[in-house]
């Protein structure tokens, strides 16, 4: 028997990126050429997981009204129902949005719009907003 090519400890892998700050926090900065595959909307993943603990917390009976949480959570009742709307949608859109594989003109703002409660009219209505992102190979 003969051995066969001794395979190396460490491996040494190159990835070319760089840090910057942005408000405070560190970032990490890939080539112009390389785009990630996945940049979900932090503002809207935020938004999302707002809705779905604010109507756990209502439908548990923690707090009887809309209104009674708004004034626990410190912000307006009218905002509130527009986030709490939010939990309407569609599983596929929500795992897109969580995904990062939504378009990016799918943002916040865009979700407040009135959107049918019927999630097959959603998916045929927001189709045009909620894309598949391709990945990004590089050259």
């Amino acid at each position: 028997m003969t051995r066969a090519t001794a395979v190396p400890e460490t491996v040494t892998i190159h990835v070319p990126f760089r840090i910057v700050k942005r408000g405070g926090r560190k970032e990490m900065q890939l080539p112009d050429r390389v785009r990630p595959e996945r940049t979900p909307d932090s503002t809207l993943v935020k938004a999302l997981a707002r809705a779905f603990r604010w109507k756990r917390m209502l439908e548990s009976g923690e707090f009887a009204t809309i209104a009674e949480l708004a004034e626990r959570e410190g912000i307006a009742p009218s905002y509130m129902t527009r986030v709490l709307r939010l939990t309407l949608l569609a599983p596929d859109i929500v795992e897109a949005i969580l995904d990062g594989k939504k378009g990016p003109e799918v943002t916040l703002v865009r979700m407040f719009e009135p959107f049918p409660a019927n999630w097959d009219s959603q998916s045929s209505e927001l189709t045009r907003l909620v894309t598949i992102q391709e990945p990004q190979t590089l050259p």
